[in-house]
């Protein structure tokens, strides 16, 4: 059955035609997401939900969505959904941070020169037939010295357009290399620095602990006299009061915002203060924009629910296309391997171990390790998925850590699960063969070599002979078919496993008989997603 999408916002038909286009049934309801419970009342039905802003994702309604699978915004800002919900529910959060970088920009700069040059208010003057010619001096932007916090997408074309205006362009960013800096012909400096230096400043950061309030108080204070400040990125990254008072008594020359700590901005200390430009939030309002982040969030839907593929996820690791065509092998390695270990696992899970070795080690680990995780983790809830066992392992306090070594032996990479109790480790190691199939290689440091099928049955025992007898004659008189069966041993006489592929789930009679032998340690029935 073809995968369900409800576009409850306004996105351009183009848009909704890539779904089509690419086999997904789609329900194009653009005013729906005004009415949350309508939305509520139909949102079980869908495997996908595009929006824009005007829906509201929250609790409620992801408590409804029994088939929600992906949320996708057309748009950077994800206010309006609660990812801490989607993510408990296990449904990913996609964005669209490149959909409009352009057009984010161009506004700050467009900002820029608005305040510079007072074009808004000589324009206000001008309609109101004044001709206050002398009363609008303004500054040119050449030679003078621009200040971008935040040299990222969005920073990095503000800084490429701020050069070929001939400006002198500082950023402080503390994930811009030296090396990044040079190729953008920028310099790289202490946020002090370039708060004494700029002539201009312009913020392009996300609005997280670390950045809200980067322009605080005492760092506008810190400032050079007559700076004009511009923010385009994100609401609360300065002190919007404490920025008023610099307006009012000159330090501060101008200001130009496109974001409020509060939005809408009814009311604001920046409103009707001199030489002040604002716009209510229209960074990505232009035509390009709207159609681009459209086109670009139904892509990404599209192929998640297709392919698996995970682009500009905020809750889990971004898996490209020509990564999961890679990868999809090895993450369900790392399902299986978890799975395993889960079901052998009775008692509560301090920590999890994952060894990486080869070309395993070289791939998107973080999206193994959630892989590995949501394994573990089915045991208890069979519901859980790569989105939100890490949320529920975190809850639980597992602690969770990786290892990473180069190609040690046979094969080209493996990866190796080890769960840790109070009372033991246990552990299992599997590797992807040549055919794409995962196999399993090694429990409780046994090697074997076993193909992994839905329904398996696994038992230790002592090396001793009769086993495989037993095995193959109670299945037999039980009507139980093996489709495959693997031993091992760790020596002579030592301690022995044994893993048999079996067509269907092996009865609990079936295993009852075998323990009754006496000749079985452990004898437990195993299902795989395959």
């Amino acid at each position: 059955m073809a995968p369900k999408v409800l576009v409850s916002d306004k996105l351009s038909e183009t848009a909704v035609q890539i779904f089509r286009d690419r086999g997904i049934d789609v329900d194009f309801m653009p005013d729906l997401g005004k009415d949350k419970d309508k939305l509520a009342e139909v949102i079980g039905q869908y495997d996908g939900l595009a929006i824009r802003s005007a829906t509201k994702v929250t609790p409620t309604i992801l408590e409804a969505a029994t088939n929600l699978k992906v949320v996708g915004r057309a748009g950077i800002g994800t206010d309006n959904v609660d990812k801490e919900a989607a993510s408990k529910k296990g449904v990913i959060v996609m964005n669209t941070p490149f959909g409009n970088m352009i057009t984010t920009a161009e506004h700050a700069i467009a900002m820029m020169f608005a305040v510079a040059r007072q074009i808004p208010e000589a324009s206000a003057s001008t309609h109101a037939g004044k001709w206050e010619k002398s009363k609008f001096m303004g500054v040119e932007l050449t030679n003078k010295t621009l200040g971008v916090i935040g040299a990222g997408n969005i920073g990095g074309i503000v800084c490429d357009r701020a050069r070929g205006l001939k400006m002198k362009v500082i950023a402080f960013d503390p994930f811009l290399s030296e090396e990044k800096a040079d190729k953008m012909g920028v310099e790289k400096v202490e946020l002090d620095d370039l708060l004494a230096r700029a002539d201009f400043i312009t913020l392009h950061v996300p609005l997280t602990d670390g950045t809200r309030n980067i322009l605080s108080a005492e760092n506008l204070a810190k400032t050079k006299k007559g700076v004009r400040i511009v923010n385009c990125a994100r609401g609360g990254l300065v002190d919007e009061v404490a920025l008023a008072e610099l307006l009012k008594s000159g330090h501060v020359a101008g200001a130009a915002f496109d974001v409020f700590a509060e939005e809408p901005a009814k009311e604001n200390a920046l409103f009707n203060l001199p030489n002040v430009v604002c716009t209510p939030h229209l960074g990505a309002a232009t035509t390009e924009a709207q159609e681009n982040v459209a086109l670009q969030v139904a892509e990404q839907m599209s192929n998640y629910l297709l392919t698996g593929a995970v682009e500009n996820a905020l809750n889990m690791p971004s898996v490209t296309a020509e990564e999961a065509k890679i990868m999809g092998p090895w993450i369900k390695l790392a399902d299986h391997l978890g799975a395993f270990a889960g079901q052998m696992t009775d008692e509560p899970i301090k920590a999890i171990n994952i060894l990486y070795d080869g070309v395993a080690a070289e791939m998107n680990l973080d999206a193994l390790n959630c892989s590995v995780i949501a394994g573990i983790m089915k045991k208890a809830n069979p519901d859980v998925n790569m989105v939100s066992a890490p949320v529920i392992a975190k809850e639980r306090g597992i602690q969770i850590s990786t290892t990473n070594q180069d190609k040690s032996g046979t094969f080209d990479g493996y990866i190796k699960v080890t769960v840790v109790t109070e009372e033991r480790e246990r552990s299992v190691a599997g590797t992807v063969f040549s055919d794409g199939k995962p196999r399993f290689i090694q429990i409780k440091g046994i090697n074997i070599d076993a193909e992994v099928g839905e329904h398996m049955l696994y038992t230790t025992n002592e090396d001793v002979p009769g086993i495989i007898g037993t095995l193959g004659q109670t299945m037999g008189e039980n009507g139980v078919n093996i489709a495959n069966f693997t031993l091992g041993r760790s020596e002579v006489g030592g301690g022995a496993i044994a893993l048999l592929y079996v067509d269907a789930q092996v009865p609990a009679d079936v295993i009852g008989k075998l323990c009754e032998t006496g000749k079985f340690r452990q004898v437990k029935s195993v299902r795989f997603d395959v």
